[in-house]
Formats: C-alpha cells, sequence, structure tokens
C-alpha cells in the first residue's frame, strides 16, 4: 500500500493554485518552470535547453551531468512541450532538460522510422509527409516531443490499435549511471516496459525506432445517435477493416447532458493521379472552432450552439476529403485557453465497452455538480497494451478525454480533487482505469487499485536507479 499524508498533499497543492500575481518578484525570483495547468510553477536548481544533434557530444554532456547531480544528490527531469499537467517533467530544485531536436531518419524498406526523442510530431510529420508516409500513432495534436509521448503511452484516434508504445519497436535509454542500452520487445525487454508509460523514471530517452504507414486520403462520416447506442456501434466500427480513424464526441449542454452522442470515421479513398497534397497545419476555418469552443464557459447557449455546429453544421463545413497527416498535424493552439484567471484541465479514463452506457449514468450524477465548466469529452478507440508496467488498457477499452475549464483559485482546486477523486472510483467500479499524466488528483488508494502492478514498478526502479536520480513531481506525490 502506497502511504502519504492527505492533508499534507491537500496543502502543497493548494498552495501551488494560487494565480501568478502570487509567485515572486522579478527580484526575488529563482528560475521557475511550468507546465500546461499553469498550476506547477516548480523552481529548478537548472534549465538545460538540448537543441543540438550531436550525438557523441551530446551523450558525454549528459553522462557528465548525471554524475554531477547524482554527486550534489539532485533530481533529474527530461520534457519537451511539458503538457502534462501534473509535474511529470518537474523536479522541485533539480536538474531539468528540455529535448528540442529534430531528427527523423526513413526505413522505408521496413516501414518504421528512427527520430531523436526531442523530435515535435509536426516535424515529424515534415520528414514523413514527402516521402509518402505517416506516423502510425500519435496522441491528437501535434506540439509534443515523441520520447514524451512514449514517456506518458499516450494513446490516438488510429484504429484498431493500442497505445503509441505499441508502434514503437526499439529505443535507447542512458541508465543513471551512465550506462546506454537498447531496448525493445526482445532486448532488453524488462526496461522496455518499464519506460514505456514510465514517465522518465528510468532513464533518458535518446530516440525511438517507430512504425510508420502510407499517407493517404481520407472521407469524414457523421452520426448521430443516442448515447446509449453508442458503444456497440463505435466498437464495430473500430473494427471495420475499412475505417482508418474514429473518434466520438457527446453533448455536453445540461438540458441533454451526456445523451447525444456524435460518431465520426474516416475511410480511405483512391489517391488522385496528382498526387497527395502536402501536410500544413493552417486551420480552414481560422480562429473560428477555437472561439466557438470558448464561448460555452458560463453559457448554457454556447454550449448548445458548440453541439449543433458539431452534429449539423460540420458535415457541410468541413473540407470533405483530407489526408492523414493533415487530420494528425493540428496545433494545441486551435483550442487555447487566453483568460489568465482560468485553466484548461484534462482528465481521462478508460471504460470496458460493456460497462459505457454505466460510465455515463455516473457521470451524469458527478459533473454537473463540480464548479469547473465542462467543455467536452471525446471518445477514442484503445486496443489492449500488455506491454507497458503500467498499462491503462487491460483490455480494450473506450478511452473519454474530457476537458474542464476551472479557475485559477484555492477553492476551485479542491472542487476539482473531489470531483476527480469521484470520477476515478467511479471508473475503477466498472473495471476501468484513469490516466495518470494529468493532475495529481488520486487517492493512494485508487492507484494501487487501478495499477496493480505498481508496486512492481517501484522495485525496478530502486533497482536500475538506486540513487532515485530521475524524479519528478509525480514520484514525489504518489511513489516516494
Amino acid at each position: 500500500m502506497i502511504k502519504i499524508s492527505r492533508r499534507k498533499a491537500l496543502a502543497v497543492l493548494g498552495a501551488i493554485a494560487l494565480p501568478p500575481a502570487a509567485l515572486p518578484t522579478k527580484a526575488q525570483q529563482r528560475l521557475v518552470l511550468n507546465d500546461a495547468s499553469g498550476l506547477n510553477p516548480t523552481p529548478v536548481f537548472s534549465h538545460w535547453h538540448v537543441q543540438k544533434d550531436e550525438e557523441k557530444t551530446l551523450i558525454e554532456q549528459l553522462r557528465r551531468e548525471l554524475k554531477e547531480a547524482a554527486a550534489a544528490k539532485r533530481a533529474v527531469s527530461v520534457g519537451a512541450a511539458r503538457h502534462s499537467m501534473g509535474g511529470q517533467a518537474l523536479a522541485r530544485n533539480g536538474v531539468a532538460m528540455t529535448f528540442d531536436v529534430n531528427r527523423v531518419e526513413l526505413d522505408r524498406s521496413a516501414k518504421t522510422y528512427r527520430a531523436h526523442a526531442g523530435t515535435r510530431w509536426h516535424q515529424v510529420i515534415a520528414h514523413l509527409d514527402p516521402a509518402g508516409f505517416s506516423p502510425l500513432v500519435l496522441q491528437s495534436n501535434a506540439d509534443f516531443g515523441i520520447g514524451a509521448t512514449f514517456s506518458v503511452n499516450a494513446h490516438g484516434w488510429a484504429t484498431p490499435h493500442g497505445p503509441f508504445g505499441s508502434t514503437v519497436r526499439s529505443i535507447r535509454l542512458l541508465l543513471a549511471d551512465g550506462t546506454l542500452v537498447t531496448c525493445s520487445r526482445t532486448e532488453n525487454a524488462e526496461l522496455f516496459g518499464h519506460a514505456m508509460g514510465g514517465y522518465g523514471l528510468f532513464g533518458i530517452i535518446l530516440d525511438l525506432e517507430v512504425e510508420m504507414v502510407e499517407n493517404q486520403l481520407l472521407r469524414p462520416h457523421f452520426d448521430v445517435m443516442p448515447a446509449g447506442d453508442f458503444a456497440t456501434r463505435f466498437i464495430q466500427l473500430a473494427n471495420d477493416p475499412a475505417v482508418r480513424m474514429i473518434y466520438g464526441r457527446l453533448n455536453v449542454a445540461r438540458t441533454a447532458f451526456l445523451s447525444e452522442a456524435l460518431l465520426v470515421t474516416f475511410r480511405g479513398e483512391t489517391t488522385p493521379v496528382s498526387g497527395l497534397p502536402p501536410a500544413s497545419q493552417k486551420a480552414p476555418l481560422g480562429d473560428l472552432p477555437r472561439r466557438v469552443y470558448r464561448a460555452q464557459i458560463d453559457s448554457e447557449r454556447g454550449k448548445s450552439f458548440r453541439w449543433f455546429m458539431e452534429r449539423s453544421a460540420a458535415p457541410y463545413l468541413a473540407s470533405g476529403i483530407v489526408t492523414r497527416n493533415n487530420l494528425l498535424n493540428k496545433p494545441v493552439a486551435g483550442l487555447r485557453n487566453r483568460d489568465p484567471r482560468r485553466t484548461d484541465i484534462l482528465h481521462e479514463y478508460f471504460v470496458p465497452p460493456e460497462r459505457f452506457g454505466d460510465f455515463l449514468a455516473g457521470c451524469r450524477r458527478i459533473i454537473p455538480k463540480a464548479q469547473a465548466e465542462f467543455l467536452n469529452v471525446t471518445l477514442r478507440h484503445v486496443k489492449k497494451d500488455m506491454t507497458s508496467t503500467l498499462t491503462y488498457a487491460g483490455t480494450d477499452r473506450i478511452a473519454a478525454v474530457m476537458s474542464f475549464s476551472q479557475r485559477i483559485e484555492p477553492r476551485f482546486e479542491g472542487d476539482m480533487i473531489a470531483t476527480t477523486e469521484q470520477l476515478i472510483d467511479l471508473v475503477a467500479s466498472l473495471g476501468g482505469s484513469f490516466y495518470l499524466p494529468y493532475r495529481l488528483h488520486a487517492r493512494p488508494d485508487q492507484i494501487s487499485r487501478i495499477y496493480p502492478d505498481v508496486v512492481r514498478f517501484f522495485d525496478r526502479k530502486r533497482h536500475f536507479d538506486p540513487g532515485m536520480l530521475f524524479r519528478n513531481t509525480m514520484w514525489e506525490t504518489y511513489f516516494a
């Protein structure tokens, strides 16, 4: 059983949920980094922004940095975009490394590519697209580092596939003692499973060999249905060989809360003689989707209008046939919050399809009572993952990605903790799971119940990193 002082954890969480004005003045301020939540201002000893791709020199520098940090008993954490929301790439008074290197090498015959861990997904697409290829699986925005995606084992919306780690053939990992090892399902397989979804706690990922597929034209199909019919239809289509991409949405307006569903599928089209258009990050409707999305805050009319746009207007406004790479090449800025008084908080729950109706019923009881504004739920398909030690998909699951807009005030943080605990209890009662990289609001007993291999994860962490060199806020809160 994991033990932690609940009172202490709440006190810390309340303290960090302060508005920017509460931070030290410029004259007093130390080097501080944060993540996408804006609620984790973390003082660090040093920040190394790695942008040069001189491999031999970089490895020597990393080994020297690890040795110095170990001697000083400083934690080391590695990040890229730092989009996770619980400080998973931050260590208080530690050494922070940001990997930001653009390197991708294609092996067309093997249909794989090798990318530096700091390569952003839009850069991966820029390398693969001219050669006619596309990443097999990536998360729903292209701003993030590929090594970070492996470290949180994010999933995408290509079907039928498991999380991103299921498409990774091998990685190179620098351990705490400076040893460089290659890890795969056949070589150092144990380390491979720990590093996949291991939140950087086992070493520094240098590069990854990943599967790719041919880029192609896709045509969208839109279906609206009662939410009670969604799971059966969704799983049927997710396993249809003709379907390449799939996602769902639910109506979040209170008058019809989670009662109506939209199911969107993409099927392949014949490639024209002229070839495929190049991938672009340009939004065809400009800032309109972001403004419609943000108009939902404190407005039931805004929520209803957004649902109308998605279920009725989108099939007509959508550009129709689109390349796979263009679908994947979307920046986070398309929905970005610009209100300094608020922050967007994500939750994600992985539900056995046969219990999806019970999950919706529970959400209808819990979410409307929350003080945060509930803006969206996107539904995706995730095949089971039996490689990652901290797997969240021991069976095929429907992933429910939820977005809340929360005011940056301690009382709203307290309410969010209570809401999260209730939702985790709900999904646990249904045999499902929750995603770890968001706010660190789970109770220790919830982690032990949903991630039963966490004890083995602890044990092997101490074996491979006996000095506890690789640490972050998640380790200190949940695991230390």
